[in-house]
Protein backbone atom coordinates (compact mmCIF):
# COMPACT_ATOMS: atom_id res chain seq x y z
CA UNK A 1 0.00 0.00 0.00
CA UNK A 2 2.93 2.36 0.68
CA UNK A 3 3.42 5.42 2.55
CA UNK A 4 -0.11 7.49 3.49
CA UNK A 5 -0.13 11.32 4.75
CA UNK A 6 -0.88 12.71 7.36
CA UNK A 7 -4.25 14.42 7.75
CA UNK A 8 -6.65 16.14 10.04
CA UNK A 9 -9.90 15.74 10.38
CA UNK A 10 -13.29 17.37 11.38
CA UNK A 11 -15.16 16.11 14.55
CA UNK A 12 -18.80 17.16 13.55
CA UNK A 13 -17.60 15.83 9.62
CA UNK A 14 -16.69 12.49 11.35
CA UNK A 15 -19.91 12.26 13.19
CA UNK A 16 -22.20 12.11 9.92
CA UNK A 17 -19.81 9.57 8.03
CA UNK A 18 -17.90 11.88 5.93
CA UNK A 19 -14.73 10.93 3.77
CA UNK A 20 -12.81 14.21 3.98
CA UNK A 21 -9.53 15.62 5.01
CA UNK A 22 -6.86 17.85 5.16
CA UNK A 23 -3.06 17.49 5.06
CA UNK A 24 -0.23 18.36 7.57
CA UNK A 25 3.10 19.52 5.54
CA UNK A 26 4.03 16.07 7.29
CA UNK A 27 4.86 12.44 6.12
CA UNK A 28 5.33 13.49 2.75
CA UNK A 29 8.46 13.34 0.11
CA UNK A 30 9.15 17.29 -1.16
CA UNK A 31 12.14 18.18 0.13
CA UNK A 32 13.55 22.32 0.58
CA UNK A 33 11.02 24.83 0.95
CA UNK A 34 8.38 22.36 -0.01
CA UNK A 35 9.12 19.50 2.57
CA UNK A 36 7.37 17.37 2.94
CA UNK A 37 4.02 17.25 2.09
CA UNK A 38 3.04 19.71 -0.73
CA UNK A 39 0.68 19.27 -2.94
CA UNK A 40 0.35 21.80 -4.89
CA UNK A 41 1.21 21.31 -8.69
CA UNK A 42 2.17 24.74 -9.64
CA UNK A 43 4.60 26.02 -6.86
CA UNK A 44 8.23 24.87 -8.02
CA UNK A 45 8.23 21.73 -6.61
CA UNK A 46 9.22 18.39 -8.39
CA UNK A 47 6.60 16.94 -10.19
CA UNK A 48 7.30 13.59 -9.47
CA UNK A 49 6.98 14.53 -5.95
CA UNK A 50 3.89 16.22 -5.99
CA UNK A 51 2.36 13.21 -7.85
CA UNK A 52 3.49 11.03 -4.64
CA UNK A 53 2.55 13.03 -2.14
CA UNK A 54 -0.73 13.40 -4.00
CA UNK A 55 -1.33 9.56 -3.96
CA UNK A 56 -0.91 9.50 -0.11
CA UNK A 57 -2.81 12.23 0.66
CA UNK A 58 -5.80 10.71 -1.60
CA UNK A 59 -5.03 7.37 0.35
CA UNK A 60 -5.28 8.49 3.84
CA UNK A 61 -8.54 10.57 2.83
CA UNK A 62 -9.87 8.00 1.18
CA UNK A 63 -10.87 9.08 -2.55
CA UNK A 64 -9.52 7.56 -5.81
CA UNK A 65 -6.54 10.07 -6.64
CA UNK A 66 -7.35 10.20 -10.34
CA UNK A 67 -11.32 11.36 -9.52
CA UNK A 68 -10.38 14.71 -7.16
CA UNK A 69 -11.83 17.74 -8.78
CA UNK A 70 -9.84 20.85 -8.09
CA UNK A 71 -10.03 24.42 -10.15
CA UNK A 72 -7.72 27.00 -11.06
CA UNK A 73 -8.31 29.19 -7.76
CA UNK A 74 -8.18 33.23 -8.66
CA UNK A 75 -10.42 34.62 -5.57
CA UNK A 76 -13.55 35.15 -6.54
CA UNK A 77 -16.61 33.99 -6.22
CA UNK A 78 -17.25 31.80 -9.17
CA UNK A 79 -18.39 27.76 -8.04
CA UNK A 80 -17.91 24.92 -10.06
CA UNK A 81 -20.36 22.63 -10.14
CA UNK A 82 -19.39 18.53 -11.06
CA UNK A 83 -20.89 15.14 -12.33
CA UNK A 84 -19.86 12.01 -12.44
CA UNK A 85 -19.36 12.55 -16.27
CA UNK A 86 -16.83 15.10 -15.74
CA UNK A 87 -12.72 15.24 -16.60
CA UNK A 88 -11.17 16.41 -13.47
CA UNK A 89 -8.42 16.93 -15.81
CA UNK A 90 -10.46 19.50 -17.77
CA UNK A 91 -12.38 20.94 -14.28
CA UNK A 92 -8.81 21.90 -13.08
CA UNK A 93 -8.17 24.34 -15.97
CA UNK A 94 -11.74 26.14 -14.90
CA UNK A 95 -11.30 29.60 -13.10
CA UNK A 96 -13.84 28.92 -9.96
CA UNK A 97 -13.17 28.97 -5.70
CA UNK A 98 -15.99 26.99 -5.01
CA UNK A 99 -16.81 23.27 -5.83
CA UNK A 100 -20.36 21.37 -5.24
CA UNK A 101 -20.71 18.09 -5.98
CA UNK A 102 -23.95 15.73 -5.99
CA UNK A 103 -24.49 12.60 -3.94
CA UNK A 104 -22.50 9.76 -5.80
CA UNK A 105 -18.76 9.94 -4.16
CA UNK A 106 -17.44 12.56 -6.21
CA UNK A 107 -14.46 13.95 -4.47
CA UNK A 108 -13.69 17.92 -4.51
CA UNK A 109 -11.30 20.07 -3.04
CA UNK A 110 -9.48 23.41 -2.88
CA UNK A 111 -5.85 24.19 -2.16
CA UNK A 112 -4.84 26.74 0.25
CA UNK A 113 -1.71 27.83 2.15
CA UNK A 114 -3.28 30.80 4.46
CA UNK A 115 -7.05 31.09 3.51
CA UNK A 116 -9.71 29.47 4.88
CA UNK A 117 -10.91 26.40 3.64
CA UNK A 118 -14.32 25.61 3.94
CA UNK A 119 -15.68 21.81 3.45
CA UNK A 120 -19.94 21.87 3.62
CA UNK A 121 -21.63 18.94 3.39
CA UNK A 122 -25.39 18.53 2.99
CA UNK A 123 -27.18 16.07 5.43
CA UNK A 124 -30.54 14.76 3.48
CA UNK A 125 -29.16 15.03 -0.18
CA UNK A 126 -25.41 13.92 0.82
CA UNK A 127 -24.08 16.56 -1.80
CA UNK A 128 -21.00 18.56 -0.72
CA UNK A 129 -19.34 21.64 -1.32
CA UNK A 130 -15.27 22.88 -0.83
CA UNK A 131 -14.90 26.39 -0.47
CA UNK A 132 -11.58 28.58 -0.94
CA UNK A 133 -12.26 31.39 1.12
CA UNK A 134 -9.42 34.14 1.14
CA UNK A 135 -10.02 37.87 2.04
CA UNK A 136 -10.81 38.78 -1.65
CA UNK A 137 -13.08 35.88 -1.92
CA UNK A 138 -15.11 36.03 1.27
CA UNK A 139 -15.28 40.30 0.09
CA UNK A 140 -16.69 39.04 -3.04
CA UNK A 141 -19.23 36.74 -1.89
CA UNK A 142 -17.96 33.39 -2.04
CA UNK A 143 -19.27 32.01 1.24
CA UNK A 144 -22.43 32.86 0.00
CA UNK A 145 -22.20 31.55 -3.44
CA UNK A 146 -20.39 28.33 -2.11
CA UNK A 147 -23.55 27.80 0.46
CA UNK A 148 -26.63 28.76 -1.88
CA UNK A 149 -24.92 26.27 -5.08
CA UNK A 150 -24.90 23.78 -2.46
CA UNK A 151 -28.65 24.13 -1.39
CA UNK A 152 -29.42 24.14 -4.53
CA UNK A 153 -28.01 20.69 -6.25
CA UNK A 154 -28.95 18.85 -2.94
CA UNK A 155 -32.03 20.86 -2.44
CA UNK A 156 -31.14 20.83 1.53
CA UNK A 157 -32.64 23.39 4.27
CA UNK A 158 -29.89 25.48 5.47
CA UNK A 159 -30.37 24.35 8.59
CA UNK A 160 -29.28 20.66 7.77
CA UNK A 161 -25.69 21.80 6.69
CA UNK A 162 -22.83 21.24 8.35
CA UNK A 163 -19.39 23.11 8.32
CA UNK A 164 -15.54 22.69 8.89
CA UNK A 165 -13.04 25.72 8.55
CA UNK A 166 -9.76 23.93 8.41
CA UNK A 167 -6.49 25.49 9.54
CA UNK A 168 -5.96 29.04 8.15
CA UNK A 169 -3.86 32.63 9.21
CA UNK A 170 -5.57 33.29 12.25
CA UNK A 171 -6.15 36.74 13.72
CA UNK A 172 -2.50 36.41 15.51
CA UNK A 173 -0.76 36.65 12.68
CA UNK A 174 -3.83 38.07 9.78
CA UNK A 175 -2.04 41.51 9.89
CA UNK A 176 -3.77 43.74 6.99
CA UNK A 177 -3.77 47.44 6.15
CA UNK A 178 -6.76 49.55 7.13
CA UNK A 179 -8.63 49.89 3.97
CA UNK A 180 -8.86 45.65 4.16
CA UNK A 181 -9.60 46.20 8.01
CA UNK A 182 -12.59 48.41 7.27
CA UNK A 183 -13.57 46.47 4.65
CA UNK A 184 -13.76 43.03 6.29
CA UNK A 185 -14.95 44.50 9.33
CA UNK A 186 -18.02 45.76 7.82
CA UNK A 187 -18.82 41.92 6.84
CA UNK A 188 -19.35 41.17 10.55
CA UNK A 189 -22.71 42.30 12.47
CA UNK A 190 -20.40 43.34 15.12
CA UNK A 191 -17.05 45.27 13.24
CA UNK A 192 -14.87 45.44 16.20
CA UNK A 193 -15.45 41.81 17.67
CA UNK A 194 -13.16 40.62 14.07
CA UNK A 195 -10.20 43.36 14.34
CA UNK A 196 -7.15 43.31 16.76
CA UNK A 197 -6.14 47.30 16.78
CA UNK A 198 -3.48 46.68 19.90
CA UNK A 199 -1.04 45.85 17.00
CA UNK A 200 0.93 48.25 14.57
CA UNK A 201 -1.61 47.38 11.81
CA UNK A 202 -5.31 46.05 12.31
CA UNK A 203 -4.71 41.49 12.89
CA UNK A 204 -8.25 40.47 11.21
CA UNK A 205 -10.15 37.26 12.35
CA UNK A 206 -11.03 35.81 8.75
CA UNK A 207 -12.99 32.72 9.82
CA UNK A 208 -15.08 35.15 12.64
CA UNK A 209 -16.68 36.45 9.43
CA UNK A 210 -16.64 32.99 7.39
CA UNK A 211 -18.67 31.76 10.34
CA UNK A 212 -21.02 35.04 10.74
CA UNK A 213 -21.83 34.46 7.18
CA UNK A 214 -22.54 30.70 7.21
CA UNK A 215 -25.22 31.34 10.19
CA UNK A 216 -26.56 34.62 7.83
CA UNK A 217 -27.32 31.68 5.07
CA UNK A 218 -28.80 29.51 7.86
CA UNK A 219 -26.45 26.88 9.58
CA UNK A 220 -26.78 26.50 12.92
CA UNK A 221 -24.27 27.79 15.17
CA UNK A 222 -23.73 24.00 16.59
CA UNK A 223 -23.36 22.89 13.05
CA UNK A 224 -20.23 24.79 12.13
CA UNK A 225 -16.60 23.80 13.54
CA UNK A 226 -13.01 25.30 13.42
CA UNK A 227 -10.53 23.12 13.47
CA UNK A 228 -7.68 24.35 15.08
CA UNK A 229 -4.37 25.48 13.87
CA UNK A 230 -2.38 28.95 12.60
CA UNK A 231 -0.97 28.08 9.00
CA UNK A 232 1.69 31.07 9.58
CA UNK A 233 2.62 30.42 13.41
CA UNK A 234 3.00 26.75 13.13
CA UNK A 235 5.92 26.44 10.50
CA UNK A 236 6.02 22.44 11.55
CA UNK A 237 2.57 21.26 10.58
CA UNK A 238 1.51 23.91 8.16
CA UNK A 239 2.76 25.56 4.92
CA UNK A 240 2.32 29.57 4.88
CA UNK A 241 2.47 31.98 1.83
CA UNK A 242 2.52 35.21 4.02
CA UNK A 243 5.75 33.19 5.98
CA UNK A 244 7.44 31.69 3.26
CA UNK A 245 6.04 33.55 -0.37
CA UNK A 246 6.04 31.98 -3.26
CA UNK A 247 8.01 28.53 -2.40
CA UNK A 248 5.29 27.71 0.11
CA UNK A 249 3.72 24.50 -0.08
CA UNK A 250 -0.02 24.20 -0.59
CA UNK A 251 -2.74 22.12 1.72
CA UNK A 252 -5.53 20.44 0.52
CA UNK A 253 -8.95 20.17 1.98
CA UNK A 254 -11.03 17.62 0.39
CA UNK A 255 -14.66 16.17 0.86
CA UNK A 256 -16.64 13.54 -0.81
CA UNK A 257 -20.15 13.33 -1.57
CA UNK A 258 -22.17 10.17 0.06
Amino acid sequence: MGAVADVLRSALLERSGVVHGFNLRTGGVSEGAFASLNLGRSVGDEPEHVAENLRRFALATGYGQSALFETSQVHGAGVQAVSAGDDPVAVRRLEADALVAPAGGLAIAVRVADCVPVLLFAADSGAVAAVHAGWRGVARGVVEAGVRALIQIGEDAPQRLSAALFPHIGRCCFEVGEDVAEQLAALHPEPAAVVDRTHSKPHVDLAAIVRAKLQALGLREESIERVAGCTRCEPERFFSFRRDGQRSGRHVAAIVSR
